[in-house]
């Protein structure tokens, strides 16, 4: 699943958000500026309205596909991504380590291109069920995608939860190396391969000097 996110997020024209000074801020307020992929099924992305603010519902029920938007930035010169999130309660089927059970109820993708398509590379934030806070592992399916799990657990379940990630430290961190300029970034809610089913909200996505 993760590798063909990766080559199509390298390979397909889609918007493309730019920066400027202040960094860029990506919204779904208009879900047309972002394209899905679907692995099985469709997940179901609506735009709902929560605390005054238009934010992404994402509901997939046995269901993979993910949202996402091409990016031209400068990690040297923004290399904080901010964004909130909330979810319903984790899959407590899942199991990260077995293919068959890389579900997850939330997930916030970063993807970095390499010389060529199959080197291209994805630092993954998930809301992980088991997953203890600050882990990174390899995706089931391709180590070009690095996990990192930022929540855990159904603690805050139901709640908002507001996250900074300095994500060219992350990428040095999973890859032992030095980032390229990102091109991508995406969210999914997926529950394929365990069958089960869940429910995340997402804000606005930004990325910032600091």
């Amino acid at each position: 699943m993760a590798a063909g996110l990766l080559l199509l997020l390298v390979l397909l024209p889609v918007v493309v958000a730019g920066s400027d000074l202040t960094g860029v801020h990506l919204t779904f307020g208009n879900l047309s500026e972002w394209q899905e992929k679907s692995f099985k099924g469709h997940t179901s992305y609506t735009v709902v309205q929560r605390d005054g603010r238009p934010v992404l519902q994402a509901v997939a029920a046995g269901t993979a596909s993910g949202l996402y938007h091409k990016i031209t930035l400068s990690a040297a010169e923004l290399p904080i991504i901010r964004w909130s999130w909330k979810v319903q309660q984790t899959l407590a089927a899942e199991n990260p380590y077995r293919k068959d059970g890389d579900d997850f109820a939330a997930r916030v993708y970063i993807v970095f291109p390499g010389a060529f398509f199959w080197q291209t590379r994805a630092i993954v934030y998930v809301w992980s069920d088991k997953l203890p806070v600050g882990t990174i592992i390899s995706n089931a399916f391709t180590r070009n995608a690095a996990i990192i799990a930022i929540e855990t657990g159904n603690r805050h379940a139901g709640l908002w939860r507001h996250e900074r990630r300095n994500y060219v430290e992350d990428y040095r961190a999973c890859f032992h190396d030095d980032p390229p300029d990102p091109v991508a970034v995406a969210v999914m809610t997926d529950a394929d391969n365990t069958g089960g089913k869940a429910t995340a909200w997402y804000g606005d996505i930004l990325f910032v000097r600091e």
